[in-house]
């Protein structure tokens, strides 16, 4: 028997098996992959769940699967199983008690070490991930064993592996970022069985390559950004792979680095079979207000019979292209926006949104109920002031300053996805990035920074359901079917530059209609008690690479007017505690909730031994 016909007996022994057990395959019980299916439209065919029941939604379980640090991951489900990770574990969890089956933890190899990571891609049995010291790593999917590592960025040069992989017959796609630090981004395909390297894509062309015109000052393209930090999207039928690429490098100071600066703040359209670029399209040419592209897009065909392409970025606007002539069909903002002016002062410039504003790694979903494209956003103004530009991969340089400017809000919007028209919109009094999944049952899931899970009716708007979760959600926000019952599960609690509400420690929540609370499948112990014992560095590096380092930076320098050094420099190991238990905002306090008393003295006594001189 061949290789075809031996998977099609496999595949019917499985049914076979699900159908006796009085569990026949439900259409859409499962979550393949970070935005359900490979075009990135979100929608769930599920619809147990519906405007008149979602009021009964409750938790079912919970699972802290991490210390405090960064949660931005989507969450994959098959088989019954969810598969997550923080930067350093990977977790593989019973989808319908939260019980752990597997829990990999990675050990970093290299010194500069990003806790930020968007998710994972699942395939044939095997588990795909990237690194904060820019790793791809393969996993055994029933075990969590490593099966292959690839060396796939240099770490030393900015570069990280924070990226959600896409895999596809046989191939991972992967991207490395870091264009805050000067690194040069680029999308690499790798044989998922063995992990070598099939091709790679410069987002910032180099030399004799398309695009590399548009950067008049060539030495500036070697430190040009683009990074790829998010999820791509990719067309079974036409075999393309769309990927959102991010912003230039330095984010303030366009003279540096003048021309348009491809392929910088642009979807990138490459033939996944071989790397090579069919078309793009730019949104911000010679960008200063950091309008990252990062979210997925969304792919499908409208009643027109146009195949579109909608994608959201930090400019705030969700926009649509016709595939066939690359044209503009509609761009709606869905956040505060003001009109870009001519460039920074020394002085400053107030711009709504950039930056941390805007839609940020989820983007958004298709309701294919209703026609509407629904996405979440955060509400931002900043002030960017002008400054000088220093490369130096080890010390992140903006060209100038950035700093918000009023108050930190969210908005929930739904589009006509022919028109752009808006159907319906929420304001939320806290930043919303967290995946948004509408469903067939009427409903749609996402939630907030303030740490709250939200339903909607999807029709209307109609804000159905509030459940109060204990962690801001900025990851994944998924549904599947698991003995016949239709489930929720979301990432919550979450501590980075982008918290604007609650923090929380990194749990995996699961929800369902009128559930029989389960004990937790692992307590969470309260960060305090016990007695103080002497510091320990080596615990502190760790906190401060897992807690610190996504706001203040490597070097302690990355937010502008409060390095680490100038602070710690003159504070003793007594002051520089009670600086960190009680701090000034807008750095979050931790303690007692997320730091021990412990934890605290631990990285004090590191960021004395650091920074301190």
């Amino acid at each position: 028997m061949n290789v075809v016909g031996c998977a099609a007996v496999a595949v019917l022994a499985m049914l076979t098996v699900a159908v006796a057990a009085g569990q026949e395959p439900t259409p859409g019980a499962q979550w393949p992959s970070y935005n359900n299916r490979l075009d990135g439209q979100r929608f769930s065919p599920l619809d147990q769940i519906t405007p008149a029941n979602a009021a009964q939604l409750g938790e079912v379980c919970r699972l802290q699967i991490d210390g405090p640090t960064t949660f931005h991951a989507g969450l994959v489900v098959l088989d019954g199983v969810i598969y997550t990770n923080t930067g350093r574990e990977t977790l593989a969890i019973d989808a319908a008690t939260c019980a752990v089956r597997w829990k990999q933890s990675y050990l970093p190899e290299e010194e500069r070490f990003s806790p930020s990571n968007r998710g994972l891609a699942v395939l044939d049995g095997r588990v795909f991930r990237g690194t904060g010291d820019a790793r791809l790593l393969a996993l055994d999917a029933a075990t969590g064993k490593l099966l292959w590592k690839d060396v796939i960025g240099a770490p030393r040069l900015g570069e990280s592996a924070s990226a959600a992989p896409l895999a596809w017959q046989g191939v991972v796609y992967m991207g490395i970022g870091g264009s805050e630090l000067g690194a040069r981004g680029r999308v690499m395909a790798y044989d998922a069985q063995t992990g070598r390297e099939l091709w790679r894509f410069d987002t910032v062309p180099r030399a004799g390559e398309t695009g590399a015109e548009t950067w008049k000052r060539p030495a500036s393209a070697k430190t040009g950004g683009g990074g790829v930090w998010g999820a791509m999207t990719l067309d079974v039928t036409t075999g393309e792979l769309f990927v959102p690429v991010g912003n230039p490098w330095p984010d303030i100071d366009k003279a540096y680095r003048p021309g348009t600066n491809l392929f910088t703040d642009s979807i990138v359209v490459l033939d996944a079979r071989t790397g090579a670029l069919k078309w793009w399209y730019q949104v911000t040419p010679m960008d200063w207000q950091d309008m990252d592209l990062v979210a997925p897009p969304v792919l499908y065909r409208d009643g027109k019979v146009r195949d579109i392409l909608a994608f959201a970025g930090k400019d705030g606007h969700v926009r649509a292209i016709d595939r066939d002539t690359h044209r503009e069909i509609f761009s709606t903002p869905v956040t505060t926006f003001s009109e870009s002016r001519s460039g920074p002062t020394p002085e400053g410039v107030r711009i709504c949104p950039g930056y941390a504003g805007g839609v940020e790694w989820n983007g958004p979903a298709l309701d294919r109920l209703n026609n509407t494209l629904v996405t979440g956003a955060v509400d931002a103004c900043f002030i960017v002031k002008l400054g000088a530009t220093k490369y130096s991969p080890q010390e992140a340089s903006f060209g100038g300053t950035v700093a918000p400017d009023g108050p930190v809000t969210g908005w929930v919007t739904a589009i006509d996805s022919e028109t752009g028209a808006v159907r319906w919109r929420y304001h939320d009094d806290k930043p919303v990035i967290a995946g948004v999944t509408p469903t067939a049952g009427g409903v749609t899931f996402t939630g907030d920074l303030a740490g709250n899970f939200l339903v909607f009716d999807s029709k209307t708007g109609e804000l159905l359901h509030t459940l109060p979760t204990g962690g801001a959600l900025a990851g994944g926000v998924v549904t599947y079917e698991a003995g016949g019952r239709q489930y929720v599960a979301f990432a919550s609690g979450n501590v980075s530059r982008t918290a604007f509400g609650a923090l929380g420690v990194p749990s995996v929540v699961i929800l369902a209609l009128n559930p029989v609370r389960l004990a937790a499948a692992q307590p969470v112990a309260p960060a305090g008690g016990g007695a103080v014992g002497a510091p320990d560095i080596a615990s502190g590096r760790r906190l401060y690479s897992q807690v610190c380092v996504s706001c203040h930076g490597f070097d302690g320098k990355l937010v502008g007017d409060h390095a680490l050094g100038s602070r710690v420099s003159h504070l003793d190991q007594g002051a520089l505690v009670n600086f960190i238990e009680n701090p000034a905002p807008p750095m979050p306090k931790l303690y007692p909730a997320l730091l021990s008393e412990q934890n605290v003295v631990d990285v004090a006594a590191y960021l004395r031994q650091a920074f301190g001189r």
